[in-house]
């Protein structure tokens, strides 16, 4: 077996009014909020099936199913802590994570270290090991066109030291 083990995770999600903009577990002001069966959390999302992509433990679908009731609103920090504990399971630990979310507004470079700081935390590592960036779709295609927001995610995780 191989000393480390890399995934990668990607969501989208509509937007649409009259819900909260989450992402990276930090609520974002906007007039528009993304729609799904959790909170819709798309960099949360993207981090989670990273992690489990790593170790091919297939998605989160697989483990939060979007007809399953007791998902509904669910906060996806929360989500990722319980994929961390499969993580763990398995013997491996979170060496580092890297994320891009792609929107064309709201502006999200003022939340960037509150992002990376929360999700830091859920992941039991340090906020240097959670890379989060934002950039814009340059108006093309349904992000570009302000219709949802898009996260890519990769992970890196290592055995867990004994």
């Amino acid at each position: 077996m191989p000393p480390f083990r890399i995934g990668n995770g990607y969501d989208i999600h509509r937007l649409v009014p009259e819900r909260a903009l989450i992402l990276g577990g930090v609520s974002i002001p906007h007039s528009l909020g993304l729609l799904g069966h959790s909170d819709a959390d798309v960099l949360t999302h993207a981090v989670m099936d990273a992690l489990l992509g790593a170790l091919s433990l297939g998605d989160i679908g697989h483990y939060f199913p979007p007809d399953d009731p007791q998902w509904a609103g669910a906060d996806s920090v929360m989500l990722l802590t319980q994929v961390r504990g499969l993580v763990a399971h398995q013997g491996w630990q979170v060496a580092n994570v890297d994320t891009v979310v792609v929107a064309e507004r709201p502006k999200l470079k003022p939340h960037l270290p509150a992002m990376q700081a929360r999700l830091a935390l859920a992941l039991g590592v340090m906020p240097d090991q959670v890379g989060v960036k934002a950039t814009t779709n340059e108006q093309l295609g349904p992000v570009g066109r302000e219709e949802g927001i898009a996260a890519h995610a990769v992970a890196l995780l290592i055995p867990v030291s004994s």
